[in-house]
């Protein structure tokens, strides 16, 4: 699950650095996402996994870990 949710953000994010994305790893401060990309990883997730992730529970994720948990918790 983890790495799927990565694969998605880097694929989103353009990046080729996977390796440095940890669970402890924010989207804004150390990928420099802005709110637009957050917005369309969010979008990107919710299809691959066939989960629904309210705007209220994503503005409270503050690192990929939280949003790795909430899709495991709601699959």
């Amino acid at each position: 699950m983890f790495q799927k949710v990565v694969e998605i953000i880097a694929d989103q994010l353009g990046l080729d650095d996977v390796e440095s994305i940890e669970r402890t790893t924010s989207l804004m401060n150390d990928l420099e996402a802005d709110s637009l990309d957050a917005v369309e990883i969010i979008m990107a997730i919710e299809d691959e996994f066939g989960v629904e992730i309210p705007d209220e529970e994503a503005e409270n994720f503050k690192n990929i870990g939280d949003i790795v948990d909430y899709v495991e918790s709601h699959k």
